[in-house]
């Protein structure tokens, strides 16, 4: 059974900054101290926090949303999640994302609430 993550955070920068975080390769391995490797294509592939993430970029409409057909390594065979960063200016300049993670294996949803919240939103 499978089940769906949602976590709203805010950020004191602009959408395009919080997108380009989380979409270029360099950007993204300097927050995390990890290595990622990012397509900037849709179809393209990624993997994040050392191949920890991988998965396919599904949709991309650069400072507004990503939509990846995602997976961890702990994940069963064959099973893909889908997450999706929606970016909205909020009144002070900043950005409201809120993340949908659809399809996480019931008994990894722990696990993975926290690692959004510590390797992602407090980074």
């Amino acid at each position: 059974m499978c089940k769906t993550i949602k976590q709203k955070v805010k950020f004191k920068t602009s959408p395009k900054v919080v997108y380009e975080l989380l979409v270029d390769s360099r950007k993204h391995s300097a927050f995390s101290g990890e290595k990622a490797v990012i397509s900037r294509k849709i179809g393209g592939r990624f993997s994040a926090y050392s191949g920890y993430i991988s998965g396919i970029n599904v949709d991309l409409n650069s400072g507004k949303r990503i939509v990846q057909a995602w997976r961890g390594t702990d994940f069963p065979i064959g099973v893909f999640s889908m997450a999706t960063f929606n970016l909205t200016s909020t009144r002070d300049g900043g950005t409201e994302l809120v993340l949908i993670h659809r399809g996480v294996p019931k008994e990894l949803i722990p696990g993975i609430e926290k690692g959004w919240r510590e390797y992602y939103w407090n980074k």
